[in-house]
């Protein structure tokens, strides 16, 4: 195995890094119990901004060949764990234990709640663009990644349309374009981790995505924190509540992600530019920056969960 596709398995290592971010959030609310539903989530969230990160992939290295399989995989995962979050969600309605969730149960939730019904949304999203993509695979000739792209845009802005922070004045659309724009910046990078392998493609890619990465970057930062602080109505509930601890910590992490980015485009972004960076160093790179970013995916999971 070469060190590239060793790198490339360090990719794994986000799952772990995402459950991370949940216990953490855990750690910071107890004594609530532990958010399992934000371990489901967190893997939701995950892999459906990586198949929006690679179905926006062309944007950033056209000459890219869309991983049809993959994707087709992602989505196929996405849908499952979005049918558990689902459980989850039904359970806490009804106030039993996922284990002891009844089939009636769960099909009145999916019926007859509001929530229920977005999630049939979320899943025909879903299972829509895992079959695309299994087609696109056998046709890849007659396929497009602008159909899953918008797709899984749609797919992702569902739940926070609907979410707590629809109750407020322009709530539905801050949730949305903060979870889009969270999901680009990390799914692109992710993308970029799986599909690059040369100097010369780190190259080309890398500063194309520094370039949207900065706005992106500036709108998951402004909007969260509109959104928090409008959900905590001051500053002392950051304290106080653990909803309050755990979107401090979620806010540490992101102002770590700042500086990191900051640091890389003064140095990995320009060296890889130049040519100056082994196709070696710049994935490892981007492996430790997703890392840190699947931290702050758990955390803001949890977040999500939690009254």
């Amino acid at each position: 195995m070469t060190a590239g596709g060793r790198d490339t398995r360090m990719l794994l290592l986000v799952v772990p890094a995402g459950l991370l971010g949940v216990l953490l959030a855990w750690a910071l609310d107890i004594p609530a119990p532990i958010p399992t539903e934000g371990g489901v989530r967190v893997i939701a969230d995950g892999t459906g901004a990586t198949v929006l990160g690679l179905a926006a992939l062309p944007r950033v290295h056209p000459r890219a060949q869309p991983p049809w399989r993959l994707l087709a995989v992602l989505a196929g995962i996405w849908c499952a764990a979005e049918l558990a979050v689902l459980a989850f969600e039904a359970a806490d309605i009804v106030g039993v234990p996922v284990t002891r969730l009844g089939g009636g149960q769960f099909g009145t939730f999916l019926v007859e709640i509001s929530g229920g019904q977005v999630g049939i949304a979320i899943l025909v999203g879903t299972l829509a663009i895992a079959c695309y993509c299994a087609l696109a695979f056998r046709r890849p000739d007659a396929a497009s990644t602008d159909l899953v792209l918008v797709f899984a845009a749609v797919t992702l802005a569902l739940r926070p349309i609907t979410g707590h922070m629809s109750q407020q004045p322009f709530g539905s659309v801050l949730g949305a374009v903060h979870a889009l724009a969270a999901a680009a910046w990390f799914g692109m990078l992710v993308a970029l981790a799986l599909v690059v392998r040369t100097r010369g493609e780190w190259a080309v890619t890398l500063p194309r995505y520094s370039a949207v990465a900065l706005p992106l970057i500036a709108t998951v930062a402004a909007t969260g924190v509109v959104n928090g602080l409008v959900r905590i109505g001051g500053p002392a509930p950051f304290v106080t509540t653990g909803y309050g601890r755990i979107l401090l910590a979620k806010t540490l992490v992101l102002v770590g992600l700042l500086v990191l980015g900051w640091w890389w485009r003064r140095s990995w972004v320009r060296r890889a530019a130049d040519h100056r960076m082994t196709a070696e160093a710049s994935l490892r790179r981007a492996v430790l920056e997703v890392g840190v970013m699947a931290l702050a995916f758990g955390l803001a999971a949890t977040l999500a969960v939690t009254a």
